[in-house]
């Protein structure tokens, strides 16, 4: 791939065991570059690579093909009644962007690791390993705070491209899950994705056989990245029935 004609490099990793499904193994496609236009990245996120911390990557594993590149098109998506469900429950909780980290985010997001992720690869949660996912060296990710009364009780790190934005993670207050916060984020970068008038919200790899990666197909109608390009949901069904 070229980005105004300057080649990139991608190396592969190796083999490791998968975080999301026992017994099988992961691989990684990397691109090894330090700076990385934001144009650039987009043109990757279009291509099914991910960002974690300044590293992108894609899995090319060499048995499994269970991650799904997954976006919303802003122009199709639709509320589901459970979605207009969470958003009227929430409507005590009020919303705000800020361009930086905080303390405060961070002590939500330990104590959301530590409690809801313990046997997952975050945990320990620790303030280097916070930065290590959350930010880069080339771009600025929003983060979308949530408070209930003052108290800060969900966030949600996004980063904002020329056309697109990428929902990078999001955590909440682990006692109040009932509330569905983690949708409640996701329906809040719609909005927001919207508000900036972006084509499309790039929600990461869906996971069918993963328990906690396989909730993104609840957005709808969304889009599926195959070898034939970004396929939706209807054209997925038709060609499988």
């Amino acid at each position: 791939m070229n980005s105004k004609s300057r080649p990139v490099t991608v190396g592969r990793t190796k083999v490791f065991p998968c975080s999301y499904l026992d017994n099988q193994q992961e691989q990684l496609l990397v691109l090894q570059e330090d700076v990385i236009d934001p144009s650039l990245f987009e043109q990757l996120l279009a291509l099914g690579f991910r960002r974690s911390g300044s590293m992108i990557y894609k899995p090319q594993c060499p048995l499994c093909s269970a991650c799904l590149p997954i976006r919303l098109d802003m122009d199709e998506f639709k509320l589901s009644k459970r979605q207009k469900r969470t958003l009227k429950n929430n409507q005590d909780l009020s919303w705000k962007i800020v361009d930086h980290k905080t303390p405060q985010q961070y002590e939500l997001y330990e104590r959301y690791v530590n409690t809801r992720h313990g046997d997952g690869p975050m945990y320990p949660a620790t303030p280097e390993q916070y930065d290590s996912f959350a930010t880069a060296a080339w771009i600025q990710p929003l983060f979308i705070e949530l408070s209930l009364d003052g108290e800060l009780v969900g966030v949600a790190v996004t980063d904002v491209l020329p056309h697109s934005l990428s929902a990078i993670y999001s955590y909440f207050a682990p006692e109040l899950h009932k509330r569905s916060l983690g949708s409640l984020l996701i329906l809040l970068q719609t909005q927001i994705a919207k508000m900036m008038k972006k084509q499309y919200l790039y929600l990461g790899y869906q996971i069918d056989e993963s328990r906690k990666m396989n909730y993104k197909r609840d957005y709808r109608p969304h889009q599926i990245l195959t070898h034939s390009g970004w396929v939706s949901e209807i054209e997925i069904k038709n060609i499988t029935n």
